[in-house]
């Protein structure tokens, strides 16, 4: 498996929407950035806020679109086209509903799974789905008619500290999956439950 040389954290843009579930990818990446050392800035050309980190020896590009989740793909095809990037050079960070809250899994290539995230930056990397994936638990309603509500919802406190958990967990496993070694990171990462 490819190195990663950037990381898009999925999200609704706006204040409505900061602390609810389907912006867990951006929680990640904002986390990230802050124990970088920065933070992520408005940036017109990537549709989003962007900020460059150095992780270990990696050089890496971190993109929240700011443009609403079922957009997000015309965010990361500006980021890919600007940087010349390869799609499995590409790790999104983003809620999972068949995971419980405090745990995270990585995946490589696949479908959406229903995001619409997902699925508009598969459609907007031409329908190519090798890039990776970093699925943060934000667990069920129980009913799929109750799924647009729940990822709009903010999880109760017990859930987001379960979440916040499963995210410094992700955190300390980053330099190993961005550097490649996906089998040390995914044996730590896919061991843990908050």
């Amino acid at each position: 498996m490819s190195q990663v040389k950037a990381i898009i954290g999925l999200a609704n843009p706006g204040t409505e929407y900061e602390a609810t579930r389907h912006n867990a990818g951006a929680w990640l990446l904002e986390a990230l950035a802050r124990d970088s050392g920065t933070e992520l800035r408005p940036d017109k050309k990537f549709l989003g806020r962007y900020a460059r980190i150095r992780l270990g020896d990696q050089d890496l590009h971190l993109l929240e679109p700011t443009t609403f989740m079922n957009r997000s793909g015309g965010a990361v095809a500006a980021l890919v086209q600007f940087f010349k990037l390869a799609p499995g050079e590409l790790l999104v960070a983003h809620d999972e509903l068949d995971l419980p809250p405090g745990t995270a899994r990585y995946k490589t290539g696949g479908g959406h799974g229903g995001h619409n995230g997902l699925r508009d930056i598969i459609r907007a990397l031409g329908n190519d789905k090798s890039f990776h994936r970093l699925r943060i638990g934000i667990g069920h309603p129980g009913d799929a008619r109750l799924v647009t509500n729940y990822v709009l919802g903010r999880p109760g406190k017990a859930d987001r500290t379960a979440i916040d958990a499963a995210i410094d967990e992700c955190l300390a496993t980053l330099p190993q999956a961005v550097a490649g070694d996906w089998t040390r990171a995914m044996q730590r990462l896919h061991s843990f439950s908050a």
